[in-house]
């Protein structure tokens, strides 16, 4: 009997991009417009390289309801609205949805970490085929992403978000569960204004950013 297809979903956490509401850290030295122009081409970044994952099921959550025409609103892309008091129970909550469509392996990431690549993606889910869980750890201590076989819960619970912990808290996690886990290597979210040197040069010219 042939082996079965897996079915692999890939969510991907946004926000609209609206002045004063995206990337306020990097606007707090740069402006909200430069800010802005950034978070963009991040949104832009994160569509290119999860477009080419032609075998993975791709979800938009986003921290508003969807709205029509956005860069999200092609083919290939399913659109929802985030559900939860923080963003642990918004993160559990897709990952909940994402097995209870009948997911094998779920990945989630977040739009700001320019560094993440397409093939990034795949050796995510290549690692949940051995291991119960994978996580790609930010240079901020946070993570930019995090991978699981089957439902995790306790991976969002206890949880100080935006913090410095959160990467090794979660690691803990696993360890303390008797769950293995895949490291990723680390990469830099796009937080502040010396995170932007992560930009190639080309496209950092391109907003008109000078560092």
């Amino acid at each position: 009997m042939a082996n079965q297809r897996r079915k692999d979903i890939l969510i991907i956490f946004v926000k609209h991009p609206e002045p004063g509401k995206v990337k306020t850290r990097l606007a707090a030295t740069v402006g909200h417009d430069m800010a802005l122009k950034v978070y963009r081409s991040l949104l832009q970044r994160t569509m290119e390289i999860t477009q080419p994952l032609l075998e993975v099921k791709k979800e938009v959550h986003y921290g508003d309801q969807p709205v029509s025409g956005d860069l999200w609103d092609i083919a290939g892309f399913d659109r929802y609205a985030q559900t939860g008091e923080d963003l642990g129970a918004r993160m559990a909550h897709a990952f909940q949805k994402a097995f209870d469509q009948g997911a094998d392996r779920a990945v989630i990431i977040g739009s700001d970490c320019y560094e993440l690549d397409t093939q990034r993606l795949q050796e995510a889910f290549q690692a949940l085929e051995r291991h119960d869980s994978v996580i790609g750890p930010s240079t901020d201590g946070g993570y930019y992403l995090l991978g699981m076989a089957k439902p995790i819960p306790e991976f969002f619970d206890n949880k100080e978000w935006s913090t410095a912990s959160v990467a090794d808290d979660t690691m803990a996690d696993a360890e303390r569960l008797g769950l293995s886990m895949a490291i990723l290597p680390s990469l830099t979210d796009i937080d502040t204004e010396k995170d932007l040197i992560t930009i190639p040069k080309e496209r950092r010219v391109e907003l008109g950013i000078i560092l």
